[in-house]
């Protein structure tokens, strides 16, 4: 048995599988040749971050344009900055935009798939042979420095002007011998342990990232820890490890990453494994005062993906919205193809910015209002009661009563050729719904200023005798116009501009105190459809209610 054997023998005595097994357990997938085997794979340590949201979506197209696989892989080795239901977060906040792991983590407690476990707790033993196996190839060693020790080393390396780090002569332990670490190890000494890079400070790694093309960086010299002294590995080795067995074929994230790839292309070549292809996003952005810095988590309510579904983006809106800041052909794509499913689109990662993608809420508020637009009645009657569920219990405890009615609520305009544009988002439909229902609705009436109080009097009881319960949306305003001109009014507002002395107003102006006294608005969708909706007794209830407000 080598020194090294031994080496192993000690640091991992308890019974492990061999790397050649677990080759056998997890083998190369059977997918269509250039299939990419995409992964999301954050950290339970706080809430998912609308950047994460955004790099999960592109690794899932990525995915899904060529026939592959997309999973979510949780990386939980930092136990201390774990958040109570991270998890559940993560999932959810996926969940709610529509983007659905093939495989991976589905729960708390909960994973599908025949490449996992697919949470790294979990898999404590598969890191362990594979370190083993570094050990025994004489390419990682047990490192006994303290973090007295390290912080001397630190200090000796920015007096010299040195970079810092464990390497070279500072890596003290790096030539270690059996009998030492044994000696050290039966005396209690805590340690960790090291990779042995092979690495040299002449050496360049050249590497083409699947967004911002050809990178050249220095090579990794540093001994990094593979696993730390509690025996958790680092997420350098762990990704690696996970990347490999799991046969991802790229690696899709955040750009703050680009930094590790020296280190994690090194650990991709001393464990024997062929490295996946990387592509880095940059980050969003957000404009203010004049310039551009990152979204904050800490500044900014809309990093928290949890903000769209609390005011209710719908998670197509959001998605459509992704697609125009993740490809830029997509905005072009989409208005010659109206009515295509968005999944139809041919996604490619070349076509990402290599600059951050400026997250801009208007142009997301201005696709959300079209996109709502297109739904029929039944979509938008159901993401509301699935929104109001959770975020307006009252309005849903009115509006789930009769679905019927709900559905004619929200069906008004929406079977035109050019839809009216209310809703930006479900938190807006408690205040466009609430006339339609009378628990909900306060009967303020906005009548001030329309026409003087015996006028509108006047209008709403003619009203009352000319209105039908079967007359047609093409009877229905001629009779308005009609009766307009008997009480003095304009038929037509270009009529009164040209001589207003001559009439009390215009048949707008009659309008209006119809609307008000129906809808207690000015501004609402079809008045003749909304009346269809409440029906001739409310209607006429309405009526007479305004009559006596006015008359007071």
């Amino acid at each position: 048995m080598t020194d090294f054997e031994k080496m192993a023998e000690l640091l991992f005595p308890a019974e492990l599988k061999t790397p050649e097994e677990y080759e056998k357990i997890y083998p190369p997938r059977d997918l269509p040749e250039g299939a990419i085997v995409s992964r999301f794979a954050p950290s339970p340590t706080g809430f998912l971050h609308i950047g994460g949201l955004f790099a999960a979506f592109v690794a899932q197209r990525a995915a899904k344009s060529s026939d592959g696989v997309f999973y979510l892989r949780i990386e939980d080795t930092d136990k201390k900055r774990e958040v109570e239901n991270g998890v559940t977060g993560i999932v959810n906040g996926l969940r709610s935009f529509g983007i659905e792991a093939d495989e991976g983590v589905i729960s708390e407690t909960e994973e599908t798939g025949k490449y996992g476990p697919y949470t790294q707790s979990s898999r404590a033993d598969i890191y362990r042979a594979y370190a083993k196996s570094l050990v025994i190839k004489g390419l990682a060693y047990p490192c006994f420095m303290t973090e007295d020790e390290l912080s001397d080393i630190r200090r000796k390396q920015e007096a010299e002007k040195k970079n810092p780090g464990c390497y070279g002569e500072y890596a003290k332990y790096r030539n270690i011998t059996f009998e030492e670490a044994k000696k050290r190890i039966d005396s209690g000494e805590e340690y960790v342990l090291r990779l042995k890079s092979p690495g040299s400070e002449e050496n360049k790694i050249h590497f083409t990232d699947g967004i911002k093309g050809e990178i050249e960086m220095p090579e990794n010299i540093q001994d990094v820890v593979i696993l730390k002294s509690d025996g958790i590995p680092t997420y350098h080795f762990a990704h690696a490890v996970d990347d490999h067995l799991m046969r991802t074929t790229d690696v899709i994230r955040g750009d703050e990453w680009i930094s590790s790839v020296p280190i994690h292309l090194q650990f991709f070549d001393v464990l024997g494994f062929k490295a996946p292809r990387y592509s880095h996003i940059s980050p969003i952005m957000k404009e203010e005062d004049g310039g551009k810095r990152k979204l904050s988590k800490r500044k900014d309510p809309e990093a928290a993906v949890s903000y769209y579904s609390k005011v209710g983006f719908p998670k197509g809106a959001v998605i459509e919205y992704l697609l125009t800041i993740a490809n830029s052909n997509y905005e072009e794509w989409r208005e010659s193809n109206p009515k295509t499913p968005n999944e139809e689109f041919s996604f490619s990662l070349s076509k990402m910015s290599k600059a951050g993608a400026l997250f801009d809420l208007v142009k997301l508020s201005d696709i959300s209002k079209n996109y709502i637009s297109t739904l029929t009645r039944e979509q938008v009657t159901d993401e509301v009661l699935e929104w109001s569920r959770d975020n307006a219990p009252e309005f849903f405890s009115v509006i789930s009563k009769d679905i019927d009615y709900t559905r004619s609520v929200f069906g008004i305009e929406r079977n035109e050729i050019k839809p009216r544009k209310e809703l930006v988002k479900w938190d807006e439909a408690p205040h466009y719904a609430e006339y339609f229902y009378n628990e909900l609705w306060d009967r303020s009436r906005d009548f001030d200023g329309i026409l003087p109080k015996e006028d509108m009097i006047e209008i709403l009881t003619e009203y009352k005798k000319i209105y039908s319960k079967s007359e047609t949306a093409e009877e229905w305003f001629p009779k308005i116009r009609e009766m307009s001109v008997a009480l003095g009014y304009a038929k037509a507002p270009k009529v009164y501009k040209k001589n207003p002395e001559l009439y009390k107003g215009h048949v707008g102006d009659v309008s209006s105190v119809i609307r008000v006294a129906v809808t207690g608005r000015r501004n609402s969708p079809d008045l003749y459809e909304i009346m269809q909706v409440l029906g001739y007794n409310e209607v006429m209830r309405r009526v007479d209610e305004s009559i006596e407000l006015l008359s007071k």
